[in-house]
């Protein structure tokens, strides 16, 4: 498996990934943010990943800038979406896409990385709810308990505060 970063072309097959990936109640919705993320023009790099099988695109990750509200100052990076194609799934091509993300993050030097999603799956990453706890999510979160973070680097950057996110992930629907 290769992963290398998405591109343009890479947009028909990272949608049909979270269409096949995601049940129909959230499918288009999360495809949708994931192709919104490929194209979306931020001054802050907005990072996303495709896992590559015999040539063919079988999993997405993307991690784009958050900010604290109150300053507008971008201090870390939230995990979102991430998906595999079915047929690929359970070959360990997710945990990859998450750990070359999190290795390139913490490279460039990212305090912390927040993700909303199945703490026992994040769980395995470092991921954690005491670390977000302190940290208010953009929007009020239909189940609080995903709400989790990671600190990549030993320096204190900020200790709270309420996330502000890319405009792609600004909708209260996706909370």
């Amino acid at each position: 498996m290769q992963i290398r970063e998405a591109t343009i072309d890479d947009t028909e097959k990272i949608k049909d990934i979270y269409l096949q990936a995601f049940d129909d109640s959230e499918a288009r919705t999360v495809s949708d943010v994931a192709v919104n993320l490929l194209n979306e023009d931020h001054p802050v790099k907005i990072i996303s990943l495709v896992a590559i099988e015999n040539n063919e695109v079988v999993g997405h990750i993307a991690f784009s800038p958050v900010f604290l509200e109150s300053t507008n100052e971008h201090f870390g990076y939230i995990l979102a979406p991430l998906a595999v194609s079915p047929k690929f799934q359970r070959n360990k091509i997710g945990s990859s896409l998450v750990k070359y993300g999190l290795d390139a993050l913490s490279k460039i030097g990212s305090f912390i990385i927040f993700v909303y999603g199945d703490p026992q799956y994040y769980s395995r990453f470092g991921f954690k709810r005491e670390t977000a706890k302190n940290f208010i999510p953009p929007y009020t979160l239909q189940f609080p308990e995903g709400w989790q973070a990671l600190k990549l680097n030993s320096v204190v950057s900020h200790e709270g505060g309420k996330v502000k996110c890319v405009d792609s992930l600004n909708d209260p629907n996706l909370w």
